[in-house]
């Protein structure tokens, strides 16, 4: 899939973000998950594995028929179309290497009482090592925080990622939380000896 019309750096492997796979424990079983610009599933796909109730949306017709057994489908552009879930809440609404800023507070918007954002794409820096490189699809320094500033904001990253490939990445969880406050299970910090902290 084009992202915003420029074809984005190789993706390292066809498995599921890492930043999703990390936060996942925090939804209970059989939650509602969007997964916006979907593609060709990569995330979609582990998704129906661990059993969640899935919808997908992308405009790639093609890349979207093997998933119809898996997920609700959606056909629907994005950047020039109306959003196609007018009133419909999920408890998680994720979003992999994709921008379209006229459509971040739809997406906030969309997450459900006690429901999480999981957003993760190219950030300012990208340009410097690869595609995409205009500054329209790359993440200034905090916006996805400014982004969810009406969200609690669990975790967030804003850095570089050595690869294989290189990118630089911003990517944030983010809760609409009900009273009293729930308690977040972080994941376990690295230990003493340098060990690379958990992913999955």
């Amino acid at each position: 899939m084009l992202l915003n019309g420029e074809q984005p750096a190789a993706a390292p492997t066809a498995a599921p973000s890492r930043w999703l796979q990390r936060w996942i424990h925090l939804l209970p079983p059989g939650a509602s998950v969007l997964d916006v610009a979907c593609g060709s599933g990569r995330n979609l796909r582990w998704l129906a594995a661990q059993g969640f109730a899935l919808t997908g949306v992308d405009r790639d017709e093609a890349a979207l028929g093997p998933l119809r057994s898996l997920a609700e489908i959606v056909i629907a552009d994005l950047e020039a179309g109306p959003w196609p879930f007018p009133g419909r809440r999920f408890d998680l609404v994720l979003v992999t290497h994709y921008l379209w800023r006229p459509l971040l507070p739809t997406l906030v918007d969309t997450v459900a009482r006690g429901g999480f954002l999981i957003y993760e794409t190219f950030a300012q820096g990208q340009e410097t090592i690869g595609r995409p490189s205009r500054s329209d699809f790359l993440l200034r320094h905090g916006e996805l925080l400014a982004a969810c500033r009406d969200l609690h904001v669990v975790a967030y990253e804003n850095g570089f990622v050595p690869g294989p490939p290189p990118r630089y990445l911003q990517r944030i969880v983010a809760a609409r939380e009900p009273a009293p406050l729930p308690r977040h299970r972080l994941p376990e910090a690295p230990s003493a000896a340098g060990a690379a902290e958990p992913e999955g």
